[in-house]
Order: C-alpha cells, then structure tokens, then sequence
C-alpha cells in the first residue's frame, strides 16, 4: 500500500469515529432535556442522525478492517510469467551467496533477473556447466562436464535459484560448484522435465531416496502437500551413512508435523550412533513392505527411486543412461511393475 493511499485510509477510519462520538455527546444532551422537560415539545423536523451514525460506523469499520487485512496479508511481488531459464542454451547465472549446510554440503543461491522466478515444472532439473567467464571444467577429452541438479527453490520463488549440493571427491562438477565464490558464474540450461506430477495423480506415493538423490523427492513433497486439496499419502525412506549426512531433515520433520496425515519419513543409516533409533543398514525387502504402498494397489500407487547408481540398481534396477532401464531389484521381487515405478 503506498504511503498516500494509507494515510487516507486511517483517516476514513479515524474521522468517523470522532464524528460518531460527536453525535452521541449531542443526543445525550437532547433525552436529558426532555427527560426534565414537562411541556410537550415542539413539532421538530425530522433528523437525519441515525443515518450518518449508521453511515459513519459502516466506513470506520470498512477503513479498520482494510488496513488490519493490509497488515496481514502482504501482497506477493509480481513476477513475469517467462523464466530466465532456456531449455535450449545455456545461460550465465551469477552466484549470491553460500550457506553451508553440513560438513561436505552447502546451498548454492544463484541470482535471478529482477520480477523472475524460475518456474519449472513439478519434477523436473536442470543441467550445468563451467561458465565462459571462468576457469573451464572439462573432462579427458577436452569436452565440457555437463552435470544434472535438482533444484530445492520453489518454482514461483523470486529472485532466486537454490541448490543443495553434496561435495564428492570423484565428483568434479560438486567439487567444482563448491570452489565457486559470491559474484562467480554458472551456465545452467533447462528445465529439463523428469515427471509431470498431478496433484491428487495417485492414493499413495513411495519415495526411496539415497544421499543427494533426495532433492528432486523435496521438490515434489513441497509442491504437493502445501497444496490445499492435496489427498495423497506420501511415505519416503530416506538412507545415509551417518545422521550429520541426512539432508534436508530439518525440512522433512517440519512437513511430517504439518502434515501428519499425509506424509511420513522413515530414516535409515549405515552406521548408527549408540542415540540412533531409527533403522540401520541398506534398504531392504522388510523396510519396504512395512511402509510403502503395496504393490496390489495398481495404478493408485507410485514408487520413485533416486540415489547412487549402485542403490538405484539394487532396489529397482539400474538405468539405462536417460531411459528408465529394466525393473529389477527389490521392487521387482516384491511384485512392482515397471509402470509402478520411476527411477529419477
């Protein structure tokens, strides 16, 4: 609200009042008198005062409950509807700022032009590379390292573009990204869609993740259930080796409590601590059967695998290069089908 615009607010909100006030001090006034008077009173034309009393309650009342609202209710700042991203090119992005989040991890944030959002679609990633502007990160060959991320920013969030980026020692893109400093360049190209996701799509969604192979489960978790008539029961088994290395888990104890109805996070860990009391070793057959979706529920259940390839391939087969590949694993020997199944 601009600064003119309140001011005239308060004041329809404050005149009133004072008008109002005014008013009754006067009618006061006239029942004392005729309630002391014994002569009859003189014929009097008739008053228009129960209107403006009325009138002046109605816009001081209109002008509180506006400006309480205004208070309230901040308007969300208008974005364009075309997102810098280019699905076809790669284009510079300068970097913002670096939040460390764990010891091998932190959030990357990268700056968006002003009144932009992202707007990718609900699942899906970009691609990214070494920027023009800086060092080039290239593999044996000479060829650009091309790598995809997923990223944990809302897609209608201004200005900004987040990612939660896992620092490998083989990985040269992660250790890349994390050598970058605030006012650094990244070429980003996408969005690249993985799975349009419809809110209400399934009864039931199984979510096995692994690592840094959570971000893309994020995405759609924090899509879905902040939307009002979602339904969907989302269950995910998130493993890691260490507790210090579960991602996000502050985020996900926050959307179980929210919504306990519709969500539930099982965490699983290598190696546990004497405190840990959550499950410890690989994902298996009997973590599986006793939280997801079973498979006799057909097309009303989904299952979504992301993690390292040697999890991916263990729980649901691996894949094959950008295709899904073959089912295999766990799920396929609890009686999954291939069209129940969706490995990011």
């Amino acid at each position: 609200m601009s600064f003119v615009r309140a001011s005239l607010s308060a004041r329809t909100a404050v005149c009133p009042r004072i008008h109002s006030d005014v008013a009754h001090a006067h009618l006061h006034q006239f029942a004392s008198a005729r309630r002391y008077s014994t002569a009859p009173s003189a014929a009097r034309k008739s008053s228009n005062l129960p209107y403006y009393l009325l009138v002046g309650g109605v816009s001081g009342l209109a002008g509180y409950v506006y400006l309480n609202r205004a208070n309230k209710e901040p308007v969300k700042p208008k974005i364009s509807d075309k997102s810098p991203l280019d699905p076809k090119n790669f284009v510079d992005f300068k970097l913002k700022k670096v939040e460390p989040y764990n010891h091998n991890t932190a959030k990357f944030i990268f700056e968006l032009p002003p009144d932009t959002a992202s707007l990718l679609p609900i699942a899906s990633c970009v691609v990214v590379k070494s920027s023009a502007d800086g060092t080039p990160l290239v593999d044996d060959k000479g060829k650009p390292i091309i790598r995809p991320y997923t990223p944990i920013s809302p897609s209608d969030k201004p200005g900004e573009l987040t990612f939660l980026v896992k620092r490998y020692d083989s990985g040269k893109m992660s250790k890349y990204i994390h050598e970058l400093q605030p006012g650094d360049k990244l070429s980003i190209k996408g969005p690249i869609p993985k799975f349009e996701y419809k809110i209400n799509q399934f009864d039931e969604v199984g979510m096995i993740a692994g690592g840094s192979g959570i971000t893309p489960m994020y995405q759609i978790l924090d899509y879905a259930l902040q939307d009002p008539s979602n339904k969907t029961r989302f269950t995910l088994i998130f493993a890691n080796v260490t507790e210090k290395d579960i991602l996000l888990k502050e985020e996900f104890d926050a959307l179980k409590a929210k919504y306990p109805n519709t969500f539930n996070v099982v965490y699983t860990v290598d190696q546990g601590s004497p405190d840990w009391k959550g499950p410890v070793g690989y994902v298996n057959e009997e973590l599986v059967m006793k939280h997801l979706p079973p498979p006799n529920l057909g097309e009303k259940a989904k299952i979504f695998v992301c993690g390292p390839p040697g999890q991916v391939a263990a729980i649901s087969g691996a894949k094959a290069g950008m295709k899904q590949g073959e089912l295999g694993g766990i799920l396929k020997k609890l009686g999954y089908t291939e069209d129940q199944v969706f490995k990011f």
